[in-house]
Formats: structure tokens, sequence, C-alpha cells
């Protein structure tokens, strides 16, 4: 959809209609959705419902049996791995430009981190997360995150290289009133339009607004960005889920703990009684009790008395513990995530025994951050409209470098011996940054500057 057609005599309602409906019954926005559930740990296990072979040989729901409903979320802790491994320590930004360093820590600082994981999670749950650049009622740029489930991208290229526009759909509630407003907001390059839904129809409650309002030198000023304020970070350039690599091995994972606890707990099933010299039963009914109750009925011909004989069934737990090692062995090097205990087991390993445990992840985390700092350029050029806004102009994006300090354990002997080896044949800076004790350049060049002097 174009969203220049809301200016023009075009039925923007019927498409605007068409194209949120698309995307709401859309299999990609399903996907999303079941990632980011999984991720909170909602999975199909806990809607399962034990099913046993009726009288008439149909399959029915049998509640009498124990049903377990066991998640064991290796999922989440995978994501959970991906994003500190990346995100985990603060990020270093280094600009040629030293007047706007303090301006660009303080924009960057430890409340956009806090938002940035939030979107990095999003992007390995969803595909892609969203970054929206906006001014707070104190005129602070801010940035806000949206869910991937509510927004549509409308791409300007089949790369998705370039935003035409993007329709958000979200719910708000109604002031005293249990029900929710259904919100349709449509991103255009010159502003926005706002719809509510009602009946199935559009109602335009906005017309064209600017996307931001912020008080300068006494007046109050409007305007937009020069680009749509939507800053799209992906997990890779396809935006796959991870959901979708893994989603069988996680439910496989749930269902051998889940099957186990049953086995341990249903004593009908792990004693099945005999019981000899009653009428027999036909075959339906002998599935349905025997599923049931745990017994059978046997006529037996002679002079033998009833009697109850017990068979019992012993529970594998060898069997159960070797398929579920191989799923968790499989989920983990489906997702490119790595076993810490891996690394316990080797005792003291060196740096290169380390780096081979992180190999998976490592080179995941480099396609992710491939396209964070695609992302990074676009966030930089709306850092520096902020700032020529205010009254700090001259800022070049292309001369910041935003430097992602991937949290990896590392052997820190060996890498001090190696920076202290490194003297006289790199730089000082060089040096410092590499450091495993480093944890801000600027303050430890200043620290090394007081102590000479002194």
């Amino acid at each position: 959809m174009n969203p220049k057609a809301l200016t023009g005599g075009t039925n923007w309602e019927a498409i605007l209609c068409e194209e949120l409906d698309l995307f709401l019954r859309s299999e990609k926005r399903r996907e999303m959705i079941t990632g980011e559930r999984y991720y909170h740990g909602k999975h199909d296990i806990l809607s399962r419902k034990k099913t046993i072979i009726g009288a008439n040989g149909s399959v029915e729901e049998c509640k009498h049996l124990q049903n377990s409903r066991v998640v064991d979320n290796q999922y989440a802790r995978v994501v959970d791995q991906k994003v500190s491994y990346l995100l985990g320590r603060p990020l270093t930004i280094v600009t040629e430009q030293k007047e706007f360093q303090k301006d660009l820590n303080a924009l960057f600082g430890a409340d956009f981190m806090r938002k940035l994981r939030v979107v990095a999670e999003d992007a390995l749950n969803c595909g892609i997360g969203w970054l929206h650049p906006y001014y707070d009622k104190r005129g602070k740029l801010k940035f806000r995150r949206i869910a991937p489930w509510e927004l549509t991208p409308l791409w300007a290229d089949d790369a998705h290289s370039e935003l035409e526009g993007a329709l958000r759909v979200y719910t708000r509630p109604r002031g005293g009133h249990v029900r929710a407003d259904t919100i349709v907001e449509l991103f255009t390059p010159e502003g926005m339009y706002c719809f509510v839904q009602e009946d199935g129809a559009l109602k335009m409650e906005a017309g064209l607004r600017p996307y931001f309002s912020c008080k300068r030198q006494g007046q109050n000023h409007a305007g937009v960005w020069s680009n749509i304020p939507l800053i799209p970070f992906r997990a890779g350039f396809r935006e796959i889920p991870l959901i979708r690599r893994v989603k069988g091995l996680q439910d496989g994972i749930n269902l051998m703990l889940s099957d186990f606890q049953d086995r341990m707990g249903e004593d009908a099933h792990s004693t099945v009684l005999v019981i000899r010299n009653f009428d027999g039963e036909d075959l339906g009914e002998f599935r349905r009790n025997l599923a049931t109750f745990g017994a059978v009925k046997v006529r037996s011909e002679g002079t033998d008395g009833g009697g109850v004989d017990t068979l019992n069934i012993e529970v594998n737990a060898a069997n159960f513990e070797a398929v579920l090692k191989l799923l968790k062995r499989a989920l983990i090097e489906n997702a490119k995530g790595f076993d810490i205990r891996d690394i316990s087991l080797a005792g003291s390993p060196n740096q290169m025994a380390i780096q081979s445990m992180y190999a998976d992840i490592d080179l995941d985390a480099g396609t992710m951050e491939t396209e964070f700092q695609g992302a990074s350029r676009e966030l930089l050029g709306f850092a520096a409209e902020h700032l020529a806004r205010t009254g700090t102009a001259g800022l070049d994006a292309d001369a910041v470098e935003v430097i992602f300090n991937r949290d990896v354990l590392i052997n820190e002997s060996e890498s001090i011996e190696n920076c202290r080896r490194s003297e006289g044949i790199l730089s000082k800076e060089t040096i410092l940054h590499q450091h495993p004790w480093t944890s801000d350049i600027e303050k430890e060049r200043s620290r090394l500057e007081a102590e000479k002097k002194a």
C-alpha cells in the first residue's frame, strides 16, 4: 500500500483494511507470537490432553489419567545466552569529533542499553525488532520499543533497506470501561495518521500529525524526521525467528519430561492387574479399562478358582535420560548456542579451547552484529538530527564507531600476558582497549595521565 493514497482519491479505507487483515492473519505474525510465547514459557505442552481408544474404537480424551505438563525452557535459555553474549557489556561509542563524545554517551547510556536488550530479544524471537525515537514531555530524546507483532512495514524495495511507510495496530484501554479500542497508526514520511477500528470499519481519529513537538527558545515547534522514525534491528538478513529452528526439539524435551513424570506417578500403569476367572469383554472395553484402570479381566476354563495376579512394568530411566540428552544437545546446536557444562568439565581451558566452545554462538553473534551495525547507522542519523535541533550541529554519523563488546569468557592471565608482550608493537590505546580489566578507555587514560603527573 502506498501511504500517499490517503491524500488522493483512492479508497484508502478499503486498502488499509485489506492490508491490516493480511497482516493479522499472516503466518509470519503467528510465528512472531509463538516465539514470544515460548520465550515466556507458554509452550504447547501446557494444553496437552491424554487420549485413549474408546469403546467404539475412536480416540477420546481421558481425564482419569495423570497428565503432567512439564516445561523445561531451553529455548529461553539460548535466547538469553545470545543477548547477553552480544549486549552483556555496555556499547563503546568512539568518534573523531570529540566535542560530541559526551552527548553521545548520554544518549546511548544505561536506559538505551536496557531498551536495546529487549529489542534484541524481539529480533531473536520474531526475526526483527523495532525502535521508535520520540521526544518525551520535557523535550528529551528517548527510544521506545514497538512489539514486532503490532507492526507491519511497507518496504520500498525487496532488500528491506528503505521504509516507505508502516502500519501499527494495538489496543488502547478505554477509560472507565472494560472494552478496549483497537488503534491503527499509519507512518508516512510526512507524518502519522491515527484511526480507531469500530465494527470492522476504520474511523480517522486524527489527521496527518507531526512525529514530535518540542519547546525551543520559548516557542513550541513541531516537525518530522528526515526518515520514518522506525529503526529495524534484525537477527539476520532473512528475518527468520529462532523458534522456527528449534520448536520441534523444545516440544520433544517437554514431552519426554512430562511422559517420564507420568510413568513414575501412575501406579495403575506401573502395575497392571490380571483378574482371573471373570467374564471376558469386547476389545474396545478391554482397551478402555486397561488405559483407565490398569486392570484386565480374564476368564479361565477348568477347576482353577478366581484370583488376582500382577504384571509389573518397570520404567527405564536411563532411556529417558539418553533421549533427553540428545534432544538438548540438538537444540543447542541448531540454535547455535553453547553448553556451559562443556566449559566446567574442561577444568582450566586455555583461550583457544574457550574460543572453540564459543564458535557457534560467536558466528551467529557476528551475523547479528552486522545487522545491528546497519541499524546503528540509522540510529546515529536521528541522534545527529536531534543534536542539530538542540543547538549542537555538525555531527557526522559516519565518523562515529559503535563497538559491541561481546561478553565472552576469557582466560584473563593469558590475555594480560599477551597485552604485556605487545608493548612496543601495538599502540598503548589498542593495548588498553584489549586489556580485560578495562571498562572505560577514556577514564583509564585519564587515570594514567594523572599518575604520570603525580
